[in-house]
């Protein structure tokens, strides 16, 4: 798609651009919250399982809500031209190899996935170098530029990215996915996550950087530098989400961002995992407005900006326990509580088919 034909040529269909997005059904919502009422416990005295469980009665569309078959877990990885300037701890070469890593099943997503009844996929969206085949059919470039002094990729890529997050999503729905959770792969990647992030909330960068993969003091200033350098170039095209997605991001996220919004159109619940996938809903959000309803925080990163993304969401994150990982493992040790939730809307007896007495 050239830039003379996207804005006059009504035959072209803009990947971008998303139909309306359909809210979880209210109906069985209600009438989870009625079975809630009825089971044989102190109403309340589950707490949060019983919000959880009402919301994937919500967005199964029915009362009581089935166990997960298909629960897929898709890792975005890409490469990040920043990373070449010191603001992570390591070389961007381990991207390619962490690749490598997730086929070969030793990865701590992997693990998690195996425990929770997950399976994984990765996808080359961005990556500096030659992955499989099997894993590179929606590589939109290599790596991305330097957010801080030029743009991250074109906006016919970041159009591309979109488009590919999309198609990933529909493969994996039309496979018979039931829950859907993103992760990241890419060194440096933190670093235009936090400047999506910081941008979109108008927030200093001093209080939204943080230590990334494990970088010391003088690796966070540079960061810091870094991310309000590029989000004096972000912030100019911030109410254009595509524009932004190719000026301060990079393909991995964009593709994310395409991926978490057509989950929601197609009406699949997703757990969102950490501050880089935080950052492409935000995107994503902007993109599709009323995506957010299909999404829960799996977990609470470390990370400052990742806190700031989810009070913009709206969302509580299901775990705390001191994350920083990406890879989608927060959301994969949030699924086996999800899970829970549904399984005791779905098999406590009632009062009355226990024959107790209610208050």
């Amino acid at each position: 798609m050239t830039d003379q034909e996207r804005p006059d040529d009504p035959s072209v269909v803009d990947p971008s651009v998303f139909d309306p997005i359909p809210q979880p059904d209210r109906e069985a919502r209600r009438a989870a919250w009625q079975r809630q009422a009825s089971l044989t416990k102190p109403t309340g005295s589950l707490g949060r399982l019983e919000e959880l469980s009402t919301w994937i009665a919500a967005c199964q569309g029915h009362c009581p809500p089935v166990p997960f078959a298909r629960p897929r877990i898709v890792i975005f990885a890409g490469d990040h031209g920043i990373a070449r300037h010191g603001v992570s701890a390591y070389p961007p070469e381990v991207t390619v190899q962490m690749v490598r890593n997730f086929l070969d099943g030793g990865a701590a997503i992997n693990c998690l996935a195996e425990n929770a009844g997950a399976t994984v996929r990765v996808v080359d969206i961005s990556v500096d170098g030659d992955t499989p085949a099997s894993v590179s059919a929606h590589k939109v470039r290599r790596s991305s530029g330097r957010i801080d002094t030029e743009d991250a990729m074109s906006h016919d890529e970041a159009v591309a990215a979109v488009a590919a997050g999309r198609a990933i999503a529909d493969e994996e729905i039309d496979a018979g996915a039931d829950l859907l959770i993103a992760g990241d792969m890419g060194i440096g990647n933190t670093t235009p996550a936090t400047v999506l992030v910081a941008t979109l909330t108008r927030t200093e960068p001093i209080a939204a950087v943080g230590r990334g993969t494990g970088i010391d003091d003088n690796a966070w200033m540079l960061k810091t530098a870094a991310v309000r350098d590029a989000m004096r170039r972000g912030k100019i095209v911030a109410r254009d989400p595509v524009r932004l997605l190719a000026t301060s991001a990079g393909a991995d996220i964009a593709a994310m961002a395409g991926f978490l919004a057509q989950a929601s159109l197609r009406r699949t619940p997703v757990i969102l995992d950490g501050v880089v996938v935080s950052s492409a809903a935000l995107v994503a959000e902007d993109l599709a407005a009323g995506a957010r309803e299909w999404w829960l925080a799996g977990h609470r990163s470390t990370e400052p900006a990742h806190s700031i993304a989810l009070r913009r969401l709206q969302l509580e994150p299901i775990v705390d326990l001191g994350m920083r990982l990406g890879e989608g493992s927060g959301a994969a040790v949030a699924l086996p509580i999800l899970a829970a939730a549904v399984a005791t809307l779905a098999r406590m007896a009632t009062f009355e088919e226990a024959g107790v007495s209610d208050r």
